[in-house]
């Protein structure tokens, strides 16, 4: 970024940065005379996955100090605490206020839970593992993950291994992330990030006190043939309890999980979108005309209740989507596995890497388009295997990738888990 003017008014960066150090350098450029900067981050999981494979054939010393950076960079754009305090603290400052007022996170703040215990398991896990490993192994460890790193340090014999194993995965990398912030847990950067208790740790394994915690946000990854929504819409808590519930109801009554019926996501939409007939609510990300057609009327019906009973004034334009036009690419994917066309030679032709050729059928299916895919997956996958990845689905509250895996014990590759979700998700919900 070769610009040295003071009056810059926006930096937009459309891809992830490396490291923050990147990004700071480079967000600094706004604003240089006092006046109003905006930074805006546009951020894909599939980013960081294209800029590690960048890094293949580098020495591994190299690759490992790369995985750090943009680990640093992953954290920093999915958590949800301020991220001024957050970019500071990685510099080795601190900002002792809570919210800044400027960023996403402070203008738009999420609900703080109680996350004493976690953090205490965090801590004792560190303490047990003689603060000698890295952020992703003592999170492992305390999931109760028997990875081979693990079994070879016989780690999974140790009394608080899987310490957690009961919590929902996803709230350790927060746990974590805010205990470094706190200062209960630094990471030594001379020595590939080991975790350290600090002395304000130590004290609080002797007398744990609140801590308040939030979430990440979690991104999903679209490519969307659709206009955005009005940056007026907001989401009414209360419609989206009431839809959480209704969609628990259907799915008990049709004995599968809720997911499949409509993911939260879509629920969200529904809530801020207000969709009150069938052509309305095909226009709501996820919820194509067979979903629609098969799941939609008790449900835009409870939301046309809902709008009479509390006069809601529903948005004048329901964000406009040409469900049956999909992307060229998309198209020619649907007819040649209409054609039963292996998914290497479809992703060969259309310039894909096998990994971006399951997003994009993942991206149909969840739309509501049915697909099927038995004809690769019985050439090339054991039928037991296909069978207990399929019955875990059956029987699963979510979809979640990452959560499959743990739950089946890293028994089946994430590539068979993907495709017998799709498979899944073509026969029950479209």
């Amino acid at each position: 970024m070769g610009i040295d003017k003071p009056d810059v008014r926006f930096v937009i960066h459309y891809d992830i940065p490396k490291s923050l150090e990147g990004y700071y350098q480079e967000t600094g450029r706004a604003g240089r005379d006092g006046e109003e900067g905006i930074c805006v981050v546009f951020y894909s999981k599939n980013d960081l996955k294209k800029l590690e494979k960048f890094m293949e054939g580098k020495p591994v010393a190299e690759q490992d100090i790369g995985r750090q950076l943009l680990q640093e960079t992953e954290a920093y754009a999915e958590s949800s605490v301020c991220r001024r305090k957050m970019l500071l603290h990685y510099f080795g400052e601190e900002y002792a206020k809570c919210n800044c007022g400027m960023c996403d996170n402070c203008l738009h703040p999420k609900t703080k839970i109680e996350g004493k215990d976690y953090l205490l398991t965090i801590l004792k896990a560190v303490k047990e593992l003689k603060e000698n490993f890295r952020q992703e192994y003592v999170i492992d460890f305390v999931k109760g993950r028997a990875t081979d790193d693990q079994k070879d340090h016989k780690h999974d014999e140790l009394d608080d291994f899987g310490a957690g194993e009961d919590e929902d995965p996803k709230i350790w990398n927060p746990v974590v992330r805010q205990a470094l912030l706190a200062g209960y847990l630094k990471k030594d950067v001379d020595n590939y990030g080991l975790l350290k208790l600090t002395a304000a740790g130590k004290r609080f394994m002797k007398s744990p006190e609140s801590f308040m915690i939030v979430m990440d946000t979690e991104f999903k990854d679209e490519e969307s043939d659709e206009e955005p929504m009005s940056g007026t819409a907001v989401l009414d808590p209360t419609l989206f309890s009431m839809l959480k519930s209704l969609r628990k109801k259907v799915a008990h009554k049709l004995d599968i999980p809720p997911y499949v019926i409509f993911q939260d996501v879509s629920l969200e939409q529904m809530a801020m979108m207000y969709p009150v007939n069938e052509h309305e609510l095909q226009n709501i990300q996820g919820v194509g005309a067979g979903k629609a057609k098969r799941y939609g009327r008790e449900f835009y019906e409870l939301i046309k209740s809902y709008c009479e009973e509390n006069n809601i004034e529903r948005p004048e334009e329901l964000r406009v989507r040409t469900v049956a036009k999909k992307s060229m690419q998309k198209v020619k994917i649907i007819q040649s596995i209409d054609r039963q066309l292996p998914l290497d030679d479809i992703a060969s032709a259309e310039g894909l890497d096998f990994d971006d050729l399951l997003y994009k059928v993942e991206e149909i299916v969840y739309s509501g388009t049915k697909l099927n895919i038995d004809y690769f997956l019985e050439d090339v996958y054991d039928e037991d295997q296909i069978d207990d990845v399929y019955d875990y689905f059956m029987s699963s509250e979510t979809d979640d990738i990452e959560a499959a895996m743990e739950d089946l014990d890293g028994e089946y590759s994430e590539e068979l888990i993907r495709l017998v979700r799709i498979k899944f998700l073509s026969e029950m919900a479209n």
